[in-house]
């Protein structure tokens, strides 16, 4: 069973996305919280390209761990603190996902919970 991606033409205009996806009835549903872009003893680097690399590291693991993959997202939510990292975020963004196009919403917020932080992702995934 697999997401279905819908296309009706108002992502092709923002980026790499589906402007929708449903998945099938009966899937285990993930939800992970906000996943800062930290390393294994909590740091965060001081660059975007550093931290989004790390956010979507992360994600994987949580998906790893959950028994799926990047291709069972479904959508994710990612909030970046600063205008001017939009485009370098979402080329990170980009390496990552490659192909898979799952719905995603990208949001300036004014801060989080450690002003260190330049971004934070919620994903959302349903796998068999």
């Amino acid at each position: 069973m697999s997401i279905a991606k819908y296309q009706v033409g108002v992502s092709r205009h923002i980026g790499n996305y589906s402007d929708g996806a449903a998945a099938p009835a009966n899937l285990r549903w993930l939800h992970t919280s906000g996943t800062p872009g930290i390393d294994a003893y909590g740091v965060a680097p001081e660059g975007i390209v550093e931290q989004a690399e790390l956010v979507w590291q992360n994600i994987f693991a949580i998906l790893k761990a959950a028994g799926m993959g990047p291709e069972h997202l479904v959508k994710t939510i990612s909030y970046i603190t600063r205008r001017e990292d939009v485009a370098e975020y979402v080329k990170v963004r980009a390496q990552y996902l490659g192909d898979i196009r799952p719905a995603q919403l990208l949001l300036i917020v004014g801060g989080h919970i450690k002003p260190e932080y330049l971004i934070e992702v919620d994903a959302i995934a349903a796998a068999a």
